[in-house]
């Protein structure tokens, strides 16, 4: 007597493409001319999903700007911020996230700092006060940045039950919390258009690594 055993074949859950589209309107109610930089990430809420840290991370210092401007990371990735110009910089962060001070430090050289929890690092150099940056750090790794035009595309998202989050730099936590909401994919693989509201001032002044005003004769300036 042959006996024959089948293994029966079962197909694994296939992971989709999450889709969203974001609209930044301006506080008079019109649609800004760019939804550029809305961080929009997708937290699981059914399983834990191993973070890896990203390797080979630069923030650069180049013509009085870091670049690029926004920054988004795993949690547990070292940044790297060489100085790329003709002068010294001095890279520090004291508000919410990573606080840190690199130091004043010559062209040529780097410094590196490990964001190893998530949250919103502001960036600023304490000799040039029009340098601003932000790296955003999370404990997830399904996140995309809007492009100009708003549209979002995280690659393969396992099924699931997820936690659907928002950030801009120029809205508040309030109203990011009012457009977070739980989704499920492949169920709701689609978001849809989501409005952010921007209701921050552009260029607000920001004081130096001591609380105080920027001095305008400050040495190292160039």
């Amino acid at each position: 007597m042959l006996a024959v055993l089948v293994a029966a074949v079962i197909p694994r859950a296939v992971a989709e493409d999450f889709h969203a589209t974001v609209q930044v309107e301006r506080q008079s109610g019109k649609r800004a001319t760019s939804s550029a930089n809305v961080v929009v990430w997708l937290t699981p809420l059914d399983a834990k999903v191993e973070v890896a840290p990203l390797k080979n991370v630069r923030l650069l210092q180049k013509d009085k700007r870091f670049s690029p401007h926004l920054l988004v990371v795993t949690s547990g990735t070292q940044v790297e911020f060489p100085n790329l110009d003709p002068f010294f910089h001095n890279v520090f962060s004291i508000y919410n996230g990573k606080r840190f001070d690199l130091g004043l430090y010559e062209a040529g050289s780097s410094r590196s700092v490990l964001f190893d929890r998530p949250g919103v690092s502001f960036i600023f150099c304490n000799i040039h006060p029009e340098m601003s940056g932000l790296v955003v750090v999370l404990n997830t790794p399904y996140y995309a940045v809007s492009g100009a035009k708003g549209e979002i595309a995280i690659r393969n998202v396992p099924p699931g039950r997820y936690r659907l989050n928002y950030w801009y730099e120029r809205s508040s936590t309030d109203e990011l919390n009012k457009v977070a909401r739980e989704i499920s994919i492949p169920q709701q693989h689609e978001g849809g258009t989501v409005q952010i509201p921007e209701v921050l001032p552009e260029n607000v002044p920001h004081k130096n690594k001591y609380g105080k005003d920027y001095d305008p004769n400050q040495p190292y300036k160039e």
